[in-house]
């Protein structure tokens, strides 16, 4: 069986679209469906896709997931998952975007996190929305146009009202200067002590400007390979994307297409005086999908 993929590197994109007489631009619609097919949505069956390109030219998957037995609010929307593979692969811009239905407010709000955020360019490849694109685009049925996220969000409000210009935005580097307490060091999980320094990077790169609470997490599987989600704020607060679920997409990305039971261990790293806390959802997201996951929590200080 095929392992899934959920990056496609840019010399192998280039290949791919001269084969099938396409520029890169014109591949990504076309993958669409293929991202679909590694949606994970047990409540609502219902398989979204998101495929995206940066400057790099690499091409990124993003689809859904779901969780039986948590609240809806604890899915990761496809767009989410795409912006995080970006992220874990250290891709410095989402440039365009194909998606295989329009992206809920929740996701255009959570992508205003992006610099530049209303220049991404969208293309909805469903064929009644499809249809609709190429009519306001005054396109024939050959082309296929990508739209500005300022026409799906035309009144945003986003990091430009809170925050100052300086500050760091979603997929920019971020130096939280998080370190370890020393009385709160010692715990270790089946003698792995790097699951909670992946743990502690993951929360220095966290994207935490509205509350100063900067987390993350790292999780561990049974062939002992290590996987870490960084939490993502929105300046509308409840797209924002716990760590929990940012570290679950990069197990989903790179750990093969295995269930959540083979998840053994898993840290989270937060600041010791945070005005919120990611522990108790953590806590009850990982019971729910790996009940025999072993979870701890260590909690930082800030040192610059």
């Amino acid at each position: 069986m095929d392992r899934p993929r959920f990056v496609i590197e840019s010399a192998e994109a280039e290949q791919m679209a001269k084969q099938s007489g396409q520029t890169v631009l014109q591949l990504l619609p076309s993958l669409v469906k293929s991202a679909q097919t590694l949606a994970r949505p047990p409540i609502s069956n219902y398989h979204v896709g998101a495929v995206g390109m940066g400057p790099s030219g690499r091409i990124f998957f993003g689809v859904n997931l779901e969780f039986p037995g948590l609240p809806l609010n604890q899915s990761v929307h496809a767009e989410q998952f795409l912006i995080t593979n970006l992220s874990l692969n250290a891709e410095p811009r989402l440039r365009y975007l194909a998606v295989s239905a329009a992206p809920c407010g929740h996701c255009r709000q959570f992508l205003q996190e992006l610099r530049g955020a209303s220049d991404v360019k969208i293309l909805i490849t469903s064929s009644e929305d499809e249809k609709e694109n190429k009519i306001n685009n005054n396109c024939n049925d050959k082309d296929q146009e990508f739209t500005p996220l300022s026409h799906f969000l035309p009144h945003r409000f986003g990091p430009d009202d809170l925050l100052e210009k300086d500050v760091p935005l979603l997929l920019e580097p971020h130096r939280n200067g998080l370190s370890f307490c020393n009385d709160l060091c010692n715990g270790k999980i089946n003698g792995v002590d790097d699951l909670k320094h992946a743990a502690v990077d993951a929360a220095n790169m966290s994207h935490a400007p509205y509350s100063g609470c900067p987390s993350g997490m790292a999780l561990l599987d049974v062939e002992g390979k290590i996987y870490k989600g960084s939490y993502m704020e929105s300046a509308a607060y409840n797209p924002s994307l716990p760590p929990a679920q940012a570290a679950l997409v990069a197990y989903v990305a790179g750990g093969g297409g295995g269930g959540y039971e083979r998840i053994v261990g898993a840290v989270l790293v937060e600041k010791a005086d945070a005005v919120i806390k990611q522990e108790h959802t953590s806590r009850l997201l990982l019971q729910c999908i790996s009940p025999k996951c072993e979870f701890k929590v260590f909690h930082c200080t800030k040192t610059c």
